[in-house]
């Protein structure tokens, strides 16, 4: 075992590269997983000498990365942009999951002579697409929301139904007739827990009043582990849980919102970082020449037949145009799911296993360098490129509870369309006002004559029950302009 300040400064430095390797990949235009993969493969054993070939170890510490991936996810997600998707959004997480298994399953039976039970094992494996790869990639592409919502929400929620699928395929255990009805359980299991404990957790947050604004994120995230945990004891599916948590926490009135959902991207950085390192450091590259072959046949199994006929079920029923749907088919993007799936079918001892992580592994390297990279151009040539829409409003919220009301800050983006609006025109509800405007690190009281400017940041007091519709305004202002909901607006 190394002295602690060896395996901390290996730490430090590990995550430091990675850190720099996110502006690497921005520069070049390369998914920063594949960097991440590589920094794993050079301290492995085939160059730095590091020794690691821990399967159960690597798959625990993987699930882990996961649940805190999915958080990420779900804190960040706004409801109002993935809602008009949900439909779409559930369809490509269950129906194009068992589409995509059954078509890898049959072909890879035909092609690579596997047994049944083995090839849908494959396609169970590689029908997961990755919440990593799709969170960090497909929100600098500048699509619809309707089309970003839709792959942020199968990317969270198809996780849990593909678990359960190898599973089942992974041991002996007979398939019966009420193997579907455990598995609808499970999944509604999972679902009502995540947001029994997202309700139940945002209620506790408004009231805690913690002593600091440190502890709210790092509350919030352990709501969302719990859930997991309450998921997986009830023998239901932990990790649709921890998803459907942190989607209703984030959509809540949660008390420095802003702080809980910052603290939980980095978080979620560090995971991604940490596993996809590790899963390169597990990786042995004298194997991985041998997969190629098969690696090769079953990923063009899955770009040309599976991920096709999958989302043509999924999507056809709510009437996807075919451009969008032939863009959701080169969006299936994978990334260490995969990996930490077959990892899985290894720990349980199923045949071919060892075999499947190599394949997966190659596979997810060609696919990521294939789609990841030409993603843009493929929407631009489809005609769903709306271009790279302007930075998110920040809002965020802290209580103020002598006095029954919130403080909200408010950071105006580059391209907001709150820039030329006068205060006045805000319109808020009664009970809240603009109360200080800080421009060019000069702070000031706003009067409504007051127009506003790009990265003005503004303070603004409201009562308590009117933080919502406040917040709701400023939204609609800047997405809209100055005319947004005239008739709901209220003059300040």
């Amino acid at each position: 075992m190394p002295d602690l300040e060896i395996l901390l400064g290996v730490a430090a430095a590990v995550v430091l590269i990675g850190v720099l390797a996110v502006r690497v990949s921005v520069r070049v235009g390369l998914p920063s997983l594949l960097l991440y993969l590589g920094i794993g493969v050079l301290l492995g054993e085939a160059v730095l000498g590091i020794e690691f070939s821990d399967a159960l170890l690597t798959e625990s510490i993987g699930l882990a990365a996961l649940v805190l991936i999915l958080v990420e996810g779900g804190l960040t997600t706004r409801w109002d942009a993935v809602r008009p998707s949900l439909g779409v959004g559930i369809a490509l997480s269950t129906v194009a999951v068992v589409v995509s298994i059954g078509v890898v399953g049959v072909s890879l039976h035909v092609l690579l002579d596997l047994e049944w039970r083995t090839a849908f094992l494959w396609g169970a494996v590689l029908s997961s697409t990755d919440a990593a790869a799709v969170f960090s990639v497909l929100r600098g592409v500048g699509v619809s929301r309707r089309l970003a919502g839709a792959l942020e929400l199968e990317s969270g929620m198809n996780d849990a139904p593909v678990v359960l699928a190898v599973l089942l395929l992974a041991t002996d255990d007979p398939i019966t007739w009420l193997t579907p009805v455990l598995v609808v359980y499970e999944l509604a299991a999972g679902a009502a827990i995540g947001v029994l404990l997202g309700l139940g957790g945002a209620w506790a947050l408004r009231r805690a009043a913690l002593p600091s604004t440190g502890l709210y994120p790092l509350a919030a995230i352990a709501v969302c582990v719990l859930a997991y945990s309450a998921g997986q004891f009830a023998h239901a599916s932990g990790l649709l849980a921890t998803y459907v948590c942190a989607l209703v926490l984030g959509n809540s009135e949660l008390p420095h919102r802003g702080g809980v959902q910052s603290f939980a991207e980095g978080t979620g950085w560090l995971a991604q970082i940490g596993l996809f390192v590790l899963l390169g450091l597990y990786a042995s590259p004298e194997r991985l020449v041998d997969a190629l072959g098969p690696a090769l046949i079953a990923g063009l199994v899955l770009l040309l037949a599976a991920r096709p006929l999958s989302v043509i079920a999924a999507a056809t029923p709510f009437r996807v145009p075919w451009r969008e749907q032939a863009f959701l088919s080169w969006s299936g993007l994978r990334g260490a799911v995969p990996i930490v799936l077959a990892l899985i079918a290894v720990t349980e001892g199923a045949p071919s296993a060892a075999r499947l992580v190599d394949v997966v592994f190659v596979l997810v390297v060609a696919l990521t360098l294939l789609q990841g990279t030409t993603l843009p151009v493929v929407a631009r040539m489809l005609g769903v490129a709306q271009g790279v829409g302007t930075q998110r409003i920040e809002v965020d919220a802290a209580p103020l509870d002598e006095l029954g009301a919130d403080l909200i800050q408010v950071r105006i983006p580059d391209g907001s369309h709150l820039r030329g609006v006068y205060v006045r025109e805000l319109r808020l509800p009664g009970g809240a006002t603009v109360s200080l405007v800080v421009r060019d690190d000069h702070a000031f009281t706003p009067d409504g004559g007051t127009r506003l400017r790009e990265r003005d940041q503004l303070l603004v007091v409201a009562a308590s029950g009117v933080r919502n519709a406040v917040e709701e305004r400023i939204r609609a202002v800047d997405a809209s302009g100055r005319l947004a909901r005239w008739r709901d607006g209220k003059s300040q």
